[in-house]
């Protein structure tokens, strides 16, 4: 595949160039457990000591030290849930045996994926960079109160960058697999305006994966991003913002299985969104207002060229998917008497086509929801109550013109007490719902000579959770336990009527269970070094996750997932990540091979890699310039997250960055 190296280049000589003097940031403190500030549990900024669901922050230092460049990879890294990866920039992660949709309408997924609070408008989360991030909080269990449907096993807020003084860097890196890519950003501070930005550029090769075997058509011509975030405070508590993204992938390698590798087939993929918001506070009362008003568009095609198509294949086909998003939130969060209450409205609006059915489909959802809070005890004690009602109008425009619409209720309650100031109790029970498609609702279409008929008494797919845990943190030990149990009903299954018509039905219901942990010691606090040295462990066990109809362990769920590593720095441009990321086995559908399918197992894996770097020259005129290296997959792991599509071999990288 043909790479274009030019922009990645002129990236790095342009900004070297023009660069002017800049004062550099200020590095942020670690808040401790009574200060922490989170705003996704709750859609406002709250204490994280109140918060009775299981909220994992990931902060922009560790996005910094992480060897990952999109949200996937650093979810993967991190061991959050299950993931699964394909060549061709595809990844979609679980959480608690739920999973993000990757193509299209998230309305249908199971995990939500956020952009500042917002739909992100797709759940294959390899395009959402990381360059412009601050902040990933994911809320460990159902999110649905606060953010409707998808919020089933858990919600991922990506929260990008605001400026908050004046800075500007760029970075380019290279290594293994003919692998470039160059980055642009900065922040700007000044009277009432305010930018974070950053633009990056790559391309990557064909790569070889643990066995030595070439995996030909894996690479990727390139990959653009682009994160805006700009604001005017025209007071101290009142702020207009635009938020503007955008990613662009352009012929990435589909080389389907390796067993049966295309050469030729690609996919071009591209999403962007733009948001316009206002912050403000009701100087007489103190409440405080958001209005948000957002678009966007998720597109992804796949071209089949025949020239080299495998045996049995023969399909030299385009397919394509495309999703026109736009919604608006409005709340008003404020205190009443004793009670912190936050109230307001979502209204959202798809149109999904999609070339492999004859239908353009529209889906309407608005929704009314209120979360208050209590605090008693001298507010050591946080209960907390949530109500959300959904409707949700969908419709098949053409060519059957058909439609259907339902409503759905959903509880939250759950209390959090802390014990000391270091000691946290939490219990929570949440409910969480996925809406039913415009197909499986309304359809009325021939495929493939058979009738396709949708189910107007179809319900949402509904799930019940209860979770309790415990939270510590105290002279450099940070420590997190989390027990849950989920029942899931009513899953959406296909099946066929009497004459022999497709149709829809809910008919599945699982179980699962099991536990979450976190834990990481930073040495250099309680002996007093100046240095960090901090080993942690995340993990997740699952206990059970069982269909319910048959005894049978659900498949395409791993029951263990972990990191471990250590990381070690001198607070002062030297930092060195080792990271170990564990995924275990599970039991899957062989589909490499064709009909009839076989119920095989897919292997654990262990996948370690390693990132250090080194501010070697720093100058107050001059700016700073930090070396970097990066050992991916160091023991050369021979792994699969999905069967017949076995990812990278070792690979080294090496990057520089000019910051001022």
């Amino acid at each position: 595949m043909k790479k274009n190296y030019s922009p990645v280049l002129c990236a790095q000589l342009f900004v070297i160039a023009s660069a002017q003097t800049i004062l550099a940031a200020e590095p942020a403190s670690q808040p401790s457990m009574m200060d922490e500030i989170v705003v996704t549990a709750g859609r406002t900024e709250e204490s994280k000591a109140s918060v009775s669901s299981n909220v994992t922050v990931i902060t922009e230092e560790d996005i910094r030290q992480s060897s990952a460049h999109n949200i996937g990879d650093l979810l993967a890294e991190q061991s959050i849930g299950n993931i699964r990866k394909y060549p061709g920039n595809l990844i979609s992660v679980g959480i608690r045996g739920f999973k993000t949709d990757t193509h299209g309408n998230d309305l249908q997924a199971h995990v939500l994926v956020l952009l500042d609070g917002r739909r992100a408008g797709t759940g294959n989360l390899a395009k959402i960079l990381t360059e412009n991030v601050a902040r990933i909080e994911i809320i460990r269990g159902p999110g649905a109160v606060q953010y409707g449907s998808a919020g089933m096993g858990g919600v991922i807020n990506v929260i990008t960058r605001r400026g908050t003084n004046n800075s500007l860097f760029v970075e380019g890196s290279g290594g293994s697999y003919d692998t470039a890519s160059a980055t642009i950003g900065g922040t700007a501070l000044t009277g009432g305006l305010d930018f974070a930005g950053a633009y990056t550029y790559g391309t990557t090769g064909d790569y070889d994966t643990g066995s030595g075997e070439t995996f030909y058509n894996t690479g990727i011509n390139y990959q653009s991003g682009l994160s805006a975030n700009l604001g005017y405070s025209f007071s101290e508590t009142n702020r207009l913002g635009l938020v503007f993204t955008n990613s662009i992938v352009d012929e990435a390698g589909n080389p389907g299985f390796l067993s049966r590798n295309d050469l030729d087939d690609y996919s071009d993929k591209e999403n962007y969104s733009a948001d316009l918001t206002f912050e403000g506070q009701c100087p007489l009362t103190g409440a405080k207002l958001l209005a948000r008003y957002f678009f966007g568009k998720d597109e992804n095609s796949w071209m089949d060229p025949v020239a080299s198509n495998p045996t049995g294949w023969n399909m030299g086909m385009l397919a394509e998917n495309k999703t026109d998003q736009q919604g608006a939130q409005f709340q008003v969060s404020g205190n009443l008497g004793p009670a912190a209450i936050t109230a307001g409205f979502d209204w959202l609006d798809y149109e999904v086509e999609n070339s492999w059915s004859p239908q353009t489909t529209d889906y309407s959802n608005p929704a009314l929801f209120l979360l208050g809070k209590g605090f008693f005890l001298d507010d050591r004690l946080a209960a907390n109550i949530g109500l959300r009602y959904d409707w949700y109008d969908v419709e098949v425009k053409e060519p059957a013109g058909r439609s259907a619409d339902d409503g759905h209720v959903t509880p939250q309650l759950g209390v959090a007490w802390m014990v000391t100031d270091a000691l946290k109790l939490r219990a929570q029970y949440g409910e969480a719902f996925t809406m039913p498609s415009a197909d499986q609702l309304a359809a009325d279409y021939l495929s493939f000579g058979a009738r396709v008929l949708g189910n107007s008494d179809l319900g949402p797919e509904q799930s019940a959770t209860w979770e309790g845990g415990i939270d510590y943190r105290q002279n450099g030990l940070s420590a997190a336990l989390t027990y849950f149990y989920t029942d899931f009903e009513e899953k959406i299954i296909a099946t066929y009527l009497a004459n022999g018509s497709q149709t829809w039905k809910n008919l599945g219901d699982a179980t699962i269970s099991g536990f979450e942990a976190e834990l990481a010691y930073d040495l250099g606090i309680p002996f007093d070094w100046d240095w960090e040295v901090r080993p942690y462990l995340n993990l997740t066990l699952l206990t059970k996750y069982e269909d319910d109809n048959t005894g049978e362990d659900l498949q395409f769920i791993n029951g263990t997932n972990y990191s471990a590593g250590l990381v070690v720095g001198n607070g002062d441009g030297i930092s060195c990540r080792l990271n170990v990321a564990y995924s275990g086995s599970q039991d899957i559908i062989d589909y490499e091979y064709g009909y009839p399918y076989q119920n095989v197992t897919l292997a654990s894996n262990t996948v370690t890699d390693l990132t250090a770097s080194w501010r070697f020259y720093e100058n107050d005129k001059v700016g700073a310039f930090t070396l970097r290296g990066e050992v991916r997959n160091l023991f050369d792991e021979d792994y699969a997250y999905v069967k017949g599509y076995p990812m990278p071999g070792r690979g080294l990288y090496a990057g520089l960055r000019w910051e001022i």
